[in-house]
């Protein structure tokens, strides 16, 4: 965990649609999502939220993310109810930052973790039986 772990209240930036008076209502809608982005340090990571035609038909969420290091996510919602094209662009984001974590982090992706055979010793099992033992104190 991160000294200064990442929250939507510190990393959001609201753009185009959208003024300070709905800042407090979106971050009750992003609530959910300190708790994927506090795994970042909160001066690395940007939050950009906008809309397109807002509360009309054609209607278009886009939420940014930048965090240092990886590649930006871009997730939209064209859904026609702001509250729901809000939700539909922030489970989308949770869902991209998971991803990328899981490809990122091998001990959490089966296919890039190294394995040993049934059979052989792993690392482990041959410092036991050289009698080394790596408990200290």
């Amino acid at each position: 965990m991160s000294t200064n772990p990442a929250t939507v209240a510190k990393c959001l930036r609201l753009g185009a649609g959208f003024s300070q008076a709905d800042r407090d209502w979106i971050l009750g809608q992003f609530g959910t999502l300190d708790a994927r982005l506090a795994t970042f340090h909160a001066d690395a990571t940007e939050l950009e939220l906008s809309v397109k035609n807002r509360e009309s038909r054609g209607q278009r969420v886009t939420l940014e993310c930048w965090i240092a290091g990886r590649q930006k996510i871009v997730t939209t919602s064209a859904e026609e109810d702001l509250r729901a094209a809000l939700h539909d662009a922030r489970d989308d984001l949770r869902r991209k930052l998971n991803d990328a974590k899981t490809r990122q982090e091998p001990r959490n992706n089966k296919h890039l973790r190294v394995t040993t055979p049934p059979g052989q010793a792993t690392p482990a099992d041959e410092l036991a039986d050289a009698g080394v033992t790596t408990d200290e104190g």
